[in-house]
């Protein structure tokens, strides 16, 4: 597989001009349709979604593809699938529909059920979060192409934990409390991990239900900086291609 880190990003990118193309055009951004499950679709979801698709295929037509608005393969079909990628392309829809530009384009390379590489932009901050487990290697690329490497802070004490700004729940209130969190920050999308990874939060729990595509390019990112993304149930590293794509409750740390 020859793909490279600069085609990818670009990508991610040209993704995000397209979703916000759509944002800022009031005709466009307010076509709003509902899922069986009564999430939120927008044209914006199905846009990024086919500059995606369509250029992933481009550059390497063997490799196969489970988004988040092309779901419905068949487990069969997928559960021997040893390297495929893993698409949302438009994480934090509800954040696009209040426009507080709270939303990113995630990219995820899984390789035997873990990611190993995973961008995640957010197209309002103009920030791109790069993470490459096989060289060990997080990033953040900002507008004009200024480069941060990306490490957590293994901070003991007096930790900032992050968590959604659109599933809040009282029971990841009550958990926090007993790491030693003293501040919870709000932010909508895969930023939490970026946040985690970047070092400004300490620790993410989510109880509430997210799919396999929410969480793989962030969780790449942030093993990418030294964090873990494990399953609270048995505290395993997170894993993917599941027979049901639904995630159990995770717990992200920096520490």
């Amino acid at each position: 597989m020859k793909i490279s880190l600069d085609s990818l990003s670009k990508l991610a990118v040209q993704a995000g001009k397209e979703i916000l193309r759509i944002y800022y055009d009031n005709s466009l951004s307010r076509d709003i349709n509902y899922k069986s499950d009564n999430s939120p679709l927008t044209l914006a979801d199905k846009a990024s979604n086919n500059i995606i698709v369509h250029t992933l295929r481009k550059l390497d037509p063997k490799i196969p593809i489970l988004s988040e608005e092309e779901k419905n393969i068949e487990y069969l079909k997928r559960k021997n699938w040893n390297t495929f990628w893993l698409v949302d392309p438009l994480d934090g829809t509800k954040e696009f529909i209040k426009r507080n530009g709270e939303f990113t384009v995630n990219i995820a390379l899984i390789q035997d059920r873990f990611p190993v590489f995973g961008i995640v932009y957010a197209p309002i901050l103009k920030k791109l979060y790069i993470g490459d487990q096989h060289n060990n290697k997080a990033l953040l690329i900002q507008q004009g192409g200024d480069e941060t490497v990306l490490k957590v802070n293994r901070k003991e004490k007096n930790r900032i934990a992050v968590g959604s700004r659109s599933h809040a729940s009282e029971e990841e209130a009550q958990l926090l409390k007993s790491y030693g969190v003293t501040k919870t920050i709000a932010v909508g999308s895969s930023l939490k991990f970026c946040m985690v990874a970047e070092g400004k939060a300490d620790i993410y729990y989510r109880h509430g239900p997210t799919m396999e595509w929410d969480t793989a390019a962030g969780q790449a990112v942030v093993e990418a900086a030294g964090g873990t993304v494990n399953d609270y149930k048995n505290n395993k590293r997170f894993q993917y291609n599941k027979e049901k794509l639904l995630n159990n409750s995770f717990i992200v740390k920096g520490f």
